[in-house]
């Protein structure tokens, strides 16, 4: 699976930086199916072909926090039984508050 399409990487232009956001729109969420790991990302840089977004590994009170990440690791990371992180092709657009809700996320 693309984890970027053009039409995402079109979209994350479109909403720009949102850093200074309370609670900042979630453009894409991405998992990992066999094990932790949400990543719901808010803007993407090409030049550096990083995400800056909410990141849950543990689901734990302190453990999540916003962050950067690349494409590059969410590609090349290989979970068990060789799968690797996903795209969650289902995910609508929503506010960061909404995406934890419905996710479960602390």
């Amino acid at each position: 699976m693309k984890l970027l399409t053009k039409e995402l990487e079109k979209r994350f232009a479109t909403i720009g930086g949102q850093s200074d956001v309370a609670d900042p729109i979630v453009i894409a969420k991405f998992f990992n199916p066999t094990g932790q790991g949400t990543w719901f990302a808010t803007e993407y840089y090409p030049t550096d072909r990083a995400f800056y977004g909410y990141v849950s590994l543990f689901n734990e009170v302190g453990m999540n926090e916003f962050g950067s990440f690349s494409l590059a690791e969410l590609e090349g990371y290989k979970g068990r039984f060789g799968l690797g992180i996903e795209r969650d092709k289902f995910f609508s657009e929503v506010p960061l508050s909404l995406a934890k809700e419905k996710n479960n996320i602390i």
